[in-house]
């Protein structure tokens, strides 16, 4: 069983997520229910949780403050929230999870099943990153958190070559000539860098930088040079978008 804590000041949405936990992830237990940071510091303080369901928008201290003053971080979190563009783009950014309310028993057990895989938490400094981008919105995003076997990395997105798909993981190759093995899948990593204009899938295998191409060479799809010297197909389905972008001309 998963030990869990559910945080959030709205009495229905406690109950509600509860009984959804109940009847959609037996393999969850809740053991507390807090409507304030400041029962849920003490909760946690006292009942060790393995998960934490986190909700953002609270009065008096907030999901994020909350984080602040957990003395350490040693249990999963997926956070609750009504939409907000920069909130779910920032945990998209730093790979945290987060389900949108109200909740759909899809997307909660999917979320479930992702903690019940992790080998290890998320570190500090994902939490760190994702605070800063919602706090500093306006002054860009640098760095993407990178879910690996071993656990997190956090890179500048400028340092991507291109994202290459192998089956449900994602080979990332890096201008320092390293690669990096992320568990999640192409689409999953194209999501996470869509608000990074420079990225573009150009074929069902292949997601690119294109600061980083050197040339590109026609064909019925064609290909890309990259400027590591590696070089990447494009699909036929993909090459319209791909020359408009690089004004090539037919």
């Amino acid at each position: 069983m998963i030990k869990s804590i559910l945080i959030d000041d709205e009495v229905h949405c406690l109950n509600s997520l509860s009984i959804q936990l109940q009847e959609y992830c037996p393999g969850v237990e809740v053991m507390a229910k807090c409507m304030s940071g400041t029962k849920a510091l003490e909760a946690v303080e006292k009942m060790n949780p393995e998960l934490v369901f986190l909700d953002i928008e609270m009065p008096t201290m907030n999901g994020f403050e909350f984080l602040e003053q957990c003395k350490q971080i040693s249990f999963s979190v997926i956070f609750t929230t009504s939409y907000d563009q920069y909130a779910v783009k920032a945990f998209r950014i730093s790979a945290l999870d987060y389900l949108l309310k109200p909740i759909d028993p899809e997307e909660l057990i999917a979320a479930v099943h992702k903690i019940e895989e992790q080998k290890s938490r998320p570190l500090a400094e994902q939490f760190r990153s994702m605070i800063e981008q919602i706090q500093n919105r306006n002054k860009g995003i640098t760095k993407i958190g990178i879910p690996t076997v071993e656990g997190f990395e956090l890179i500048p997105a400028d340092q991507i070559v291109y994202c290459e798909a192998n089956n449900n993981y994602t080979h990332l190759f890096l201008r320092d000539k390293s690669k990096i093995v992320a568990c999640r899948c192409l689409k999953e990593m194209e999501e996470q860098l869509l608000d990074f204009k420079s990225f573009l899938r150009v074929h069902h295998s292949y997601l690119v930088n294109l600061n980083e191409v050197n040339k590109y060479i026609r064909g019925d799809g064609g290909y890309l040079v990259m400027a590591d010297g590696s070089t990447v197909s494009v699909s036929r389905g993909r090459k319209d978008s791909l020359m408009k972008i690089l004004e090539i001309p037919d």
